[in-house]
């Protein structure tokens, strides 16, 4: 590597930690490509790795003032973050099919219930409670994935919306949803 090309790293990484933003768009230029590849390998999910790209530089921008130049390069720090964000996601993207999964298996129990099954009445207007509760487009978006049994692109594309969007919305409603079922399933009887 020619001797003025450490030079300019050294210079990016500088200007990167003193919160140039030109210096955050080269970053990601050079980085990018190699932190979606990261993410990639680790999740096998092509927009789940874009997902995690952006999320990458969003904390390293948000964070920056704890990056330390001088003790590790800039493209290590974003590694190290990737490696973060991508386990994170790995885990959540889990938590988030053993939902589905969950969900499928009580829609399957339902079926076998009967429509009069009180508790199963019960389970549904709680459950479409909450997805009022959540209000649009996550209401709208999580009816579609599970009373039409869309999936993520058939959302985005019927609700014209990126699919990222539609993820995290997914990803988000969730993670709420479960809080507050699980405050629900506390409460006394």
């Amino acid at each position: 590597m020619p001797a003025g090309s450490v030079e300019h790293d050294t210079a990016l990484d500088r200007a990167f930690a003193a919160g140039s933003e030109p210096a955050l768009a080269e970053a990601y230029r050079r980085f990018a490509p190699l932190i979606r590849s990261l993410a990639l390998r680790r999740l096998s999910d092509a927009a789940a790795a874009d997902d995690v790209v952006q999320e990458v530089f969003i904390r390293a921008w948000k964070y920056r003032a704890s990056y330390a130049p001088d003790h590790s390069g800039l493209l290590s720090w974003l590694v190290g973050i990737t490696r973060n964000v991508a386990a994170g996601m790995g885990a959540s993207r889990g938590r988030e099919m053993s939902m589905w999964d969950t969900a499928a298996s009580q829609r399957r129990d339902e079926a076998g219930d009967g429509p009069g099954n009180p508790d199963r009445v019960a389970d549904r207007m709680v459950i479409e409670a909450e997805l009022d509760r959540l209000g649009e487009p996550q209401g709208s978006i999580l009816r579609l994935a599970f009373h039409e049994d869309l999936t993520h692109q058939q959302i985005a594309d019927r609700l014209e919306m990126p699919l990222g969007t539609v993820k995290s919305h997914i990803r988000r409603s969730l993670v709420h949803l479960r809080r507050r079922l699980e405050v629900s399933d506390a409460a006394p009887a």
